[in-house]
């Protein structure tokens, strides 16, 4: 559905099974930034519910029953931009983070609680990025795979963590499209 044939078989050998594939369906004007991210097959898998009337940006990552997978968080009074990733008991798993400015390409690190971090390179503003643990590809986030305004695809490897891959996505969508 999201990418071409070679690439998913490249990402299968790596991981050990086929990718999994997400739609992003951001609303424009909808009141706290809900919106909905579907699975391949268009069905509902995760909600985030955007939290008005808060001092700090705070969204959290839903499954469609309303229980809280992950919440983030906008640090406030840093330099670098930056968001905490919790987990449902408010434990702190990652932090998401502009790394370094480079002419070329923008760079984004995951600094994993307890894991290996993630970098995250390429085209933010246009959603057209990869997350990388090393040298290996984990992730890949396109706009190009859909037609629709505010919507994109996210493709985890299936040895990735989807609610935290999909979290560090919304956190840097968030961080990138500030004002949005």
């Amino acid at each position: 559905m999201l990418r071409g044939r070679r690439a998913e078989r490249r990402m299968e050998r790596r991981a050990g099974g086929p990718p999994v594939q997400y739609k992003v369906r951001q609303r424009l004007m909808s009141i706290g930034d809900d919106y909905w991210i579907e699975d391949g097959s268009g069905h509902r898998v995760y909600k985030i519910d955007g939290k008005a009337l808060r001092l700090r940006k705070t969204l959290i990552l839903e499954d469609p029953e309303g229980h809280e997978l992950a919440k983030l968080k906008e640090r406030v009074l840093r330099v670098k931009d930056s968001m905490e990733i919790e987990d449902a008991d408010g434990h702190r798993i990652a932090m998401v983070k502009k790394a370094l400015i480079d002419p070329v390409r923008e760079r984004w690190v995951v600094r994993i609680e307890e894991g290996p971090d993630l970098d995250i390179q390429g085209n933010v503003l246009d959603h057209e990025y990869t997350f990388h643990e090393g040298h290996r590809p984990v992730a890949t986030v396109s706009k190009k795979w859909f037609r629709i305004a505010d919507t994109y695809g996210v493709e985890v490897a299936s040895d990735q963590d989807p609610v935290l891959v999909l979290a560090a996505t919304v956190a840097v969508d968030e961080m990138a499209h500030e004002g949005r």
